[in-house]
């Protein structure tokens, strides 16, 4: 029996976190939307009762919730799900990237920064960071 792989399973805790976060951003409204940094037009299409804000938003807790599954796989705590060490890498990937987007986006397109941005490419960074650690672990354990 292999350890427990404390990075992944915060990880997986943390994406767990942020997908149910989105569920009740979806449950809150147009403020929450606001608030959240989604935009002004999501916040306007969700008073409007249009179905895109909804759908999406379900959409990106949906991913985040899978993610948080493979997490949970690598960390040791439920069953080894399907392709999971390049799915980690690929989701510490995605989650490094999200984070690292701001870099270039400051330079080459300055009016789009914002609190939001800032703080989001931020909180990605750290969770790719988390990710990219547990995975690294988890491919040393099965050397």
């Amino acid at each position: 029996m292999t350890a427990l792989n404390k990075s992944l399973l915060f990880g997986g805790i943390l994406s767990l976190i942020a997908a149910l976060l989105h569920i009740s951003i979806i449950f809150g409204g147009p403020d929450w939307y606001r608030f959240f940094g989604a935009g002004e037009e999501m916040a306007i299409m969700a008073e409007n009762g249009s179905w895109y804000p909804p759908l999406v938003t379900s959409g990106i807790a949906l991913v985040l919730f899978i993610w948080a599954l493979y997490a949970f796989s690598g960390a040791g705590i439920i069953r080894k799900l399907p392709l999971l060490r390049i799915g980690l890498v690929i989701i510490s990937g995605i989650y490094l990237l999200r984070g690292l987007a701001v870099i270039p986006a400051y330079f080459l397109m300055p009016q789009i920064i914002d609190d939001f941005l800032v703080w989001s490419s931020l909180i990605c960074l750290i969770y790719g960071i988390i990710y990219a650690v547990g995975t690294r672990k988890l491919f040393l354990q099965t050397l």
